[in-house]
């Protein structure tokens, strides 16, 4: 396959460890098949300044406490140093016209994806064209493991927004809610993909900044606790478990008062041996639980109305669904599932998935053929 530059269009600036790390894990999935490979980095001061209030205030309408401001300025700044570590382009304004001069660093392809870049209803980056391939030129364009996020396929979507995804040479979603919203717009049923984080290695060293939750050694065996706003039935299962087992509950990169510790610092870096090094995990999160399944850890997740649509279709497309838990659910249903890692039948679909991804990817990059 000849050398392709790429250039990846998603929410890479996101104070979210999910975001920076599937940036990075499709980056470094491409770049391993032989491409030039860079994030192509929109900025927008109005996003910025919404993305760093979200993260210095996380769980509202809950307020944060004074205490933690410090905690969520270290979290800030070590995703900060790791984002710039990244492949990125030359910065230019997100909002920009599309006719502006060198609006983005020009490329053979451009990818849009992952994360929920074709979510209208996204607080600050809903409705932002460029996702939909505004701007991008006369550059190809396809799509790796778009999601919707919490837009309610029921809505359709609106012509004008339909017509621009006609522009895609290929799309592929990672969601089946994704997928029926590209069916009913164009006609066309899109291809369902694996997130970057479960589809791609984490790549080289992770530089850590040490494994240190708020200056204590991480223990030997813990409970990783990612996520927030839980119900009261599910975290005193949760408990319940955590204290049969002898296990500290370790909450990352929020506040969780019920846990045994917090560790609301820990950046990007520290996050991904984190989980890998838990006895099991406890989510309301899509990407928590996409890092127990990459790692083969006991997992539970409590479903969450933003998250539904992003956490069924992961799911069911790992054949997952009892990892589920409705608010309310009856006792008993968490430990069962913290006692006993992701079953074979899991992994396998796991595996079946990561082939046909594969196999869109080298569909959707090759070159098409030259007319005459």
């Amino acid at each position: 396959m000849s050398v392709v530059k790429i250039g990846i269009l998603t929410f890479h600036r996101c104070i979210n460890y999910g975001s920076y790390w599937q940036a990075r894990c499709l980056a470094e999935g491409l770049r391993a098949r032989g491409h030039d490979v860079v994030i192509l980095d929109h900025a927008s001061r109005r996003i910025d300044l919404a993305e760093w209030k979200c993260a210095f205030r996380p769980t509202l309408p809950e307020a944060t406490p004074k205490a933690d401001y410090p905690r969520y300025r270290e979290k800030i700044l070590r995703f900060f140093r790791a984002i710039a570590a990244l492949p990125l382009s030359t910065r230019f304004p997100l909002d920009a016209p599309l006719d502006a001069p060198a609006r983005m660093e020009r490329c053979d392809v451009v990818v849009v994806g992952s994360d929920e870049v074709w979510n209208l209803l996204h607080p600050w980056y809903g409705r932002c064209a460029l996702f939909y391939g505004d701007g991008v030129g006369g550059q190809r364009l396809v799509s790796y493991a778009a999601s919707f996020g919490n837009y309610d396929g029921w809505c359709g979507l609106e012509p004008a927004w339909a017509e621009k995804l006609r522009n895609f040479e290929s799309i592929s979603v990672r969601d089946q809610s994704s997928r029926a919203i590209v069916e009913q717009a164009l006609g066309v049923q899109p291809e369902v993909v694996l997130d970057p984080c479960l589809q791609f290695p984490l790549g080289g060293p992770l530089a850590s900044e040490g494994l240190e939750p708020e200056g204590q050694p991480l223990p030997a065996r813990y409970l990783a606790l990612y996520g927030h706003s839980f119900s009261k039935s599910f975290v005193e299962q949760v408990r319940q478990w955590a204290r049969r087992k002898k296990l500290p509950v370790i909450s990352i990169g929020y506040r969780n008062d019920w846990a045994d510790r917090q560790w609301i610092g820990a950046g990007p870096h520290e996050f991904a041996p984190f989980i890998a090094g838990a006895e099991a995990v406890v989510t309301n999160f899509f990407h928590g639980c996409v890092f127990a399944l990459r790692n083969a850890k006991p997992f539970a997740c409590e479903e969450s109305r933003y998250r539904s649509n992003k956490l069924r279709g992961l799911m069911a497309t790992v054949g997952g669904q009892h990892h589920l838990l409705a608010e309310g659910a009856p006792a008993g249903g968490c430990g069962r599932l913290l006692d006993a890692p992701p079953g074979a039948a899991m992994l396998q679909r796991i595996e079946h998935f990561r082939s046909s991804s594969a196999r869109y990817l080298d569909r959707a990059l090759a070159a098409p053929p030259q007319a005459g």
